[in-house]
């Protein structure tokens, strides 16, 4: 009977994992027989790098809103990599364990408030902030990257320090005794010894920031234009589907679909690097 039991949930623990990644195929299968007609259709070179995007007119240019997801998602990078990485440093190599152990699931925690949260904020506090002390619109580049920054950090703050905290603390008194100091060390030798982690932690918070709509569409202005300064208002892949598709038809359905697919290939592709940079570092180990 036991036997029994046993394999009965094994069974049940394997039908429910086949049903999460038969939905994931799923959803990939119809976003791409959705899209990729339409691509091949419109001609890649056309959809992918044409700045002209007039659904009314039939055409589909989604360039201008590559570039804006690409500098939005460098933005937030910039803002939220460094700062992410040395929180986790701070908290797991300075700061007394008591008082990691609380920190660490509070800033956890700023992953579960809604983004749409995130995006008031940033209407209401650094939009005006922008306009007044920079200029320009407010609701811009700048205040998407900034958002999209700050909502980055549980993912990069958590698993950096996970990985910070895999280092064998044998390495760090060895560099120690050999005369090297606390910064030396950190700098030296935890931060290499655990780099595929933290590059890792980088690179999913990177995913998390390409697929941000809620936020950005609040935040970033949502005009259709490349941007040539920070203050510009620019308009992302993922606002543009979500903005668009409760009234598309036809061909610009279609598009939008398309869109769909060019996100899916690139957070595919980001997820992919992460893999392999945590492979890397569970064989190192």
């Amino acid at each position: 009977m036991k036997l029994i039991g046993e394999k009965g949930v094994q069974r049940a623990l394997m039908f429910t994992a086949f049903s999460a990644i038969s939905a994931l195929l799923l959803i990939a299968l119809f976003i791409l027989s959705e899209g990729l007609p339409f691509i091949f259709r419109y001609g890649i070179k056309d959809f992918l790098f044409s700045n002209d995007w007039v659904p009314q007119q039939g055409r589909f240019g989604i360039f201008p809103m590559i570039a804006a997801s690409l500098w939005v998602t460098f933005g937030a990078m910039v803002v939220g990599a460094p700062l992410g990485v040395a929180v986790a440093l701070f908290l797991s190599e300075y700061a007394p364990r008591p008082v990691m152990r609380v920190i660490k699931p509070t800033i956890e925690l700023l992953a579960a408030i809604p983004s749409v949260v995130y995006g008031f904020i940033g209407v209401m506090v650094l939009a005006p902030l922008i306009r007044e002390f920079l200029g320009g619109p407010g609701l811009s580049l700048l205040g998407g990257s900034i958002i999209l920054g700050i909502m980055i950090l549980p993912t990069v703050i958590s698993i950096s320090i996970d990985s910070i905290l895999t280092v064998p603390q044998s390495y760090r008194e060895g560099s120690l005794a050999l005369g090297a100091t606390t910064w030396q060390t950190i700098y030296m030798v935890t931060i290499k010894a655990s780099k595929s982690g933290i590059i890792a932690s980088i690179i999913l918070g990177l995913g998390r920031a390409v697929g941000e709509t809620m936020a950005v569409i609040m935040v970033a202005g949502n005009s259709v234009n490349i941007p040539h300064s920070p203050l510009d208002s620019v308009r992302t892949l993922t606002a543009n589907i979500a903005l668009e598709m409760s009234y598309a038809t036809g061909m610009h359905r279609q598009a939008l679909f398309a869109t769909g697919v060019v996100l899916l290939v690139g957070i595919i592709i980001l997820n992919s690097i992460a893999s392999v940079a945590l492979r890397k570092r569970m064989v190192k180990k």
